[in-house]
């Protein structure tokens, strides 16, 4: 995070929702969508935990190792959003910081370039971690559907939806940082992209499962 933005959220799992949205709506450089992506990825990991724990009635006991395992797996990915927001804001600080180097000699702006180069790998390699938080939870929200409690099954759909969204995110942020690199020194990144696409496909066959199972 930037000196200003830590002031006032040392940890977005720390800050109240007041404070972040005060944040991301100021003039200051994070947070902005990477952290809302890793937002959208905790939303709807938490989501996915309170359903498996909906599900824990006495007419579920046949499902219940699934069902803890989805609660102790969705609390994790949960947790490692969070961590990723953070690491989203401190990743974009420091590119902004590399582009402050002095650049006046020809040592100094080698120096600036490696800078440069190593801050967006970094600030791209946060949302590709998202996106594999995402595409973790877009798997749970699928097992769970079958056999969650029928009374929360909106949530399930609105748990892949977040995902969706935080994919969706990640890949706008990916790209526009390995935009600024030189060719081929974002090729890392190709799997994670590609990958998107199967993910949002996925995403959207949770949520219209979803909605059968309402129209039934």
């Amino acid at each position: 995070m930037t000196q200003d933005t830590a002031q006032d959220i040392a940890s977005f799992g720390d800050s109240t929702l007041q404070g972040y949205l005060d944040q991301l709506a100021a003039k200051v450089p994070a947070p902005g969508g990477g952290a809302v992506a890793a937002l959208h990825a905790a939303q709807g990991a938490a989501l996915v935990a309170m359903v498996a724990r909906y599900t824990t009635r006495a007419k579920d006991a046949e499902h219940r190792p699934a069902v803890d395992r989805i609660i102790t797996a969705a609390d994790s990915a949960r947790a490692r959003a969070l961590e990723l927001a953070d690491a989203d804001a401190e990743a974009f600080t420091a590119v902004g910081n590399a582009y402050k180097l002095p650049k006046d000699t020809e040592e100094e702006q080698a120096a600036r370039t490696e800078a440069i180069t190593a801050a967006l790998l970094g600030a791209a390699r946060v949302p590709a971690d998202v996106v594999a938080v995402a595409d973790e939870i877009i798997s749970l929200a699928a097992e769970l559907l079958p056999i969650g409690n029928p009374n929360v099954v909106t949530d399930i759909g609105a748990a892949a939806d977040c995902a969706r969204a935080a994919a969706a995110t990640s890949q706008l942020n990916i790209a526009i940082n390995v935009a600024s690199l030189g060719a081929g020194a974002g090729s890392e990144f190709e799997p994670v992209l590609t990958q998107i696409d199967e993910l949002t496909a996925r995403a959207d066959a949770v949520h219209d499962d979803v909605v059968a199972a309402i129209n039934k």
